[in-house]
């Protein structure tokens, strides 16, 4: 791996979370020389534990990550789901995908954020055109003719003629390049965990509309469903304020008991809902790909999924 000795690069990559990761690891087998910039390297994996943050990851990203060859390590923990009910609480109305009857052995997997980083890192830690600048943040840049001039806060510059912002939808590259963005607040909260319920999930994920947004099991490896509950903004501060037996007992009525009852949740986490788009995805020797570029309400579950795409693509064009 190259070291911080030799500062000229052809692509200086801001961000190292799933999309920028990605985006690297496609670029290995390049002559292209890359730089990484990360705020913090990732914390160990516990085993022991399931993390908070899922992802319904689709075909086409699952090709990607294979072509990466970090798929195998993630087989363990991706949960196909092969069916996916939809219904409404206000009615009769609902509808069944099955994967069978478009020919496929499933409609997508459900793995946990934290083990697709980590997967991805393992894969940075052996790529030999790439140099990794963690933890480090960018202070400032300055473009130039034939380069961008990158300053980051401990005063490394660093040299690309290509710089691109995978920091995130508060991307500070998109900031510092006055690209400005498109958006509004959805009003809403998204709440989400694992939890232990009565019946299998049946690798099926189960999405029903309530009048205030809508609420979903996702299934998970070990049995237990990762919960994704979208509502209004005021009604998720006072669920998450519950108890955990109380809260269990509203993600039962909520999810009309279609598993039964929820019998247990671990850590729960909340975060507010918002669409936002970059209104250029580059400017000069800048481009934008992931969050920095369009975050999406995660209602269809297409966000990292259309960051993978911008890595694809992007790594096709440069490489």
């Amino acid at each position: 791996m190259p070291t911080m000795s030799d500062r000229s690069f052809d692509i200086v990559i801001v961000g190292a979370g799933m999309v920028g990761a990605a985006l690297a690891a496609a670029l290995s087998h390049t002559p292209l020389r890359i730089a990484i910039v990360e705020g913090a390297t990732p914390a160990t994996l516990n085993k022991d534990t399931m993390d908070l943050r899922v992802s319904a990851i689709s075909r086409a990203s699952q090709r990607l990550l294979e072509t990466l060859g970090v798929w195998q390590s993630l087989c363990d923990h991706a949960t196909p789901y092969r069916y996916m009910r939809v219904w409404d609480s206000g009615g009769y109305g609902s509808t069944t995908f099955a994967a069978a009857e478009l020919g496929e052995t499933d409609l997508g997997h459900i793995i946990e954020n934290q083990r697709i980083q980590l997967a991805l890192w393992n894969a940075l830690a052996q790529q030999t055109n790439l140099t990794r600048c963690c933890p480090a943040l960018v202070e400032s840049f300055t473009p130039g003719r034939a380069q961008i001039e990158v300053r980051l806060a401990d005063r490394t510059r660093l040299y690309a003629r290509l710089l691109v912002g995978a920091d995130g939808s508060h991307s500070r590259v998109r900031g510092l390049a006055g690209i400005s963005t498109t958006g509004w607040s959805y009003g809403q909260k998204t709440i989400v965990g694992n939890v232990r319920t009565a019946r299998d999930h049946r690798y099926t994920a189960w999405q029903r509309f309530l009048s205030t947004g809508p609420v979903a099991f996702l299934p998970l490896h070990d049995g237990s469903c990762s919960i994704a509950w979208h509502t209004q903004a005021d009604e998720a501060d006072r669920l998450m304020a519950l108890g955990d037996g109380e809260f269990c007992a509203e993600l039962t009525k909520a999810t009309g008991q279609v598993l039964g009852v929820v019998e247990s949740i671990g850590d729960r986490g909340c975060f507010p809902l918002r669409r936002q788009h970059a209104v250029n995805y580059h400017r000069g020797r800048v481009v934008l790909v992931g969050d920095a570029a369009h975050t999406i309400h995660p209602l269809a579950g297409q966000g990292v999924n259309l960051g993978f795409l911008d890595a694809s693509v992007l790594a096709g064009l440069l490489g």
